[in-house]
C-alpha cells in the first residue's frame, strides 16, 4: 500500500515563499508522473504542477513563473517551491503519484497553505 504524505504547508505573507513535499512512506516506488494540486473551499480541485519520470514539467498560467516542481526518485519525493506567493493561492495542496503502469493513482492527504498579512 502506497501511503504520500505531504509537509511544509503553513502561513505566509504575501510575497512570502513556501517549499511543499510528498514523500511515498515505506520502501521506495517507482511512479510515472507525480502531481501538485489545491483545493480551496468553494472551489474545484485545480491542477498547479505536474511532472513526468523524465522530468518534463507543466504549469497552469495561474502559478507559472512562481511555483516549481521537483522530484527526487530516489526518495520517491516530489518538491513544491513555492515563491510570491498570493492570498488567492490559499488552498489545501495535495500530491498525487500515478503508478508506473499509469493504472493506479495514489494522493496524500494535503497539507494547508495561507497566504495572509
Amino acid at each position: 500500500q502506497v501511503q504520500l504524505v505531504e509537509s511544509g504547508g503553513g502561513l505566509v505573507q504575501p510575497g512570502g515563499s513556501l517549499r511543499l513535499s510528498c514523500a511515498a512512506s515505506g520502501r521506495r516506488f517507482v511512479f510515472s508522473t507525480m502531481n501538485w494540486y489545491r483545493q480551496a473551499p468553494g472551489k474545484q480541485r485545480e491542477l498547479v504542477a505536474a511532472i513526468t519520470s523524465g522530468g518534463i514539467t507543466n504549469y497552469p498560467d495561474s502559478v507559472k513563473g512562481r511555483f516549481t516542481i521537483s522530484r527526487d526518485n530516489a526518495r520517491s519525493t516530489v518538491y513544491l517551491q513555492m515563491n510570491n506567493l498570493k492570498p488567492e493561492d490559499t488552498a489545501v495542496y495535495l500530491c498525487s503519484a500515478r503508478s508506473a503502469d499509469f493504472r493506479l493513482e495514489y494522493w496524500g492527504q494535503g497539507t494547508q497553505v495561507t497566504v495572509s498579512s
